[in-house]
């Protein structure tokens, strides 16, 4: 069978699904922007889609406009696509940037299957009154879901990941959306004992040497891991950095923030700090700096390392798209420490495989953090079923299995296998 995926990122989540149908001799085509990076027997085709929004446009219509350009251009490169002789049997891709709107136009008669990340709710936006937005930004988010309800109306089928972000959708629309949950490589992200019994020079996963540490996180210390890719109120750094006070005020806790100081989900702040800035300054002189490493953007290598070196991991969330690296500290049979929030809880039982605590209660995140920190049973009871929820829920094999199954509902008899 011939799939075309597209994606802005090659390969994202589709990763695993390409290798699998590559490997069963399936002709791959996959459309993205330009990167170095190839997958063997995949053929890419690359596009240069990075438009700018159009600032003369209402700020809520401003993603739709973006959306509707991207989507003729899409169909555009699909059409000369077309008259090469190519025709795919099933198109895959993301509907969130617009771009699979009109393929319908050049392949109608091509089954799609589209990827579903969030429907935007007021309680997401307006969740956090610390940065509330005012209405306008609830109405202007709101309208973004036009390329959402375009997407739903358009011939083809969805997929989403987990339950949380297909209860966003409004009811009517959740029967074309079928739930694939996303597996984790288990045996790349797994438990190592060894890690948490040697010393872990910083520098030795530490990419930018600027970023570089003396520090060396001892076997005795307690080191606590922190994820953030933006370093954002919407992965709770404001909770995070508040709680930090508390934390440090036990001797032997070291705490590493892995992110970017970048733009991410939400607006920088106005005075144009990033979000990092605004709370090392918040924050400055009440706890002891020297035991907290921003490491910056980290390799995969050096990322599972800390996962499996970590005594505590925090994962915080607003009510949005759970990220990976929960999945991922899961398997690495880290001791989670999240925020009782609805994307986090559908992973986490508390006192089970995880801890939970309120999201805007930098205490009682502090608390709960020590907490695990300082009972040996617990630590060991959450790892082993952080683990064991991983092998029994976030299987590869699993997933990859309803994938296929689910291309084999929208394609002829023939086995996508």
């Amino acid at each position: 069978m011939k799939f075309l995926f597209i994606h802005h990122s090659f390969p994202s989540q589709y990763w695993h699904i390409v290798r699998l149908l590559r490997d069963n001799g399936h002709e791959v085509v996959f459309i993205t922007r330009p990167t170095d990076q190839q997958m063997h027997n995949v053929r890419k085709v690359d596009h240069d889609f990075d438009m700018a929004m159009n600032d003369d446009v209402h700020p809520g219509a401003r993603h739709y406009d973006l959306a509707l350009r991207r989507a003729d251009a899409m169909a555009r490169l699909a059409s000369g696509l077309k008259k090469t002789g190519y025709r795919p049997d099933i198109i895959l891709g993301h509907h969130g940037w617009g771009d699979l709107l009109n393929l319908q136009d050049v392949w109608p008669d091509v089954p799609l299957l589209g990827y579903f990340e969030f429907y935007y709710q007021s309680q997401e936006v307006n969740f956090d009154p610390e940065f509330d937005r005012g209405p306008y930004a609830w109405r202007w988010q709101r309208a973004t879901n036009a390329v959402n309800h375009l997407a739903l109306a358009n011939p083809g089928m969805g997929q989403i990941p987990t339950e949380f972000q297909l209860s966003t959708y409004p009811p009517e629309f959740r029967k074309r959306i079928t739930l694939i949950r996303e597996g984790i490589d288990l045996s790349l992200f797994s438990p190592d004992p060894a890690i948490r019994n040697a010393p872990l020079p910083l520098a030795e996963v530490v990419r930018d040497p600027a970023l570089r540490s003396a520090a060396c996180i001892a076997p005795s210390e307690k080191l606590v891991t922190y994820i953030n890719r933006f370093l954002e109120p919407c992965r709770g750094l404001h909770i995070m950095m508040r709680a930090l006070p508390a934390l440090l005020a036990r001797k032997d806790v070291r705490v590493v923030v892995i992110g970017a100081e970048a733009e991410g989900y939400g607006p920088l702040p106005e005075d144009g700090r990033s979000w990092k800035q605004h709370f090392l300054d918040e924050m400055r002189g009440r706890y002891d700096a020297g035991r907290v490493h921003f490491v910056g953007v980290i390799d995969h290598d050096a990322y599972r390392r800390l996962l499996r070196r970590s005594d505590a991991h925090v994962y915080l969330s607003y009510p949005f798209v759970a990220s990976w690296s929960l999945r991922e500290a899961l398997a690495c049979g880290c001791a989670v420490v999240g925020s009782d929030t609805a994307p986090i809880a559908e992973f986490i039982r508390h006192g089970r495989n995880g801890l939970l605590a309120p999201f805007f209660d930098p205490r009682a995140l502090s608390e709960t953090i020590l907490e695990v920190l300082e009972d040996d049973w617990l630590d060991g009871h959450i790892r082993d079923n952080a683990r064991a929820y991983a092998e029994r829920h976030l299987s590869m094999s699993k997933y990859l299995a309803t994938y296929c199954k689910t291309i084999r509902t929208l394609t002829p008899p023939r086995s996508a296998q």
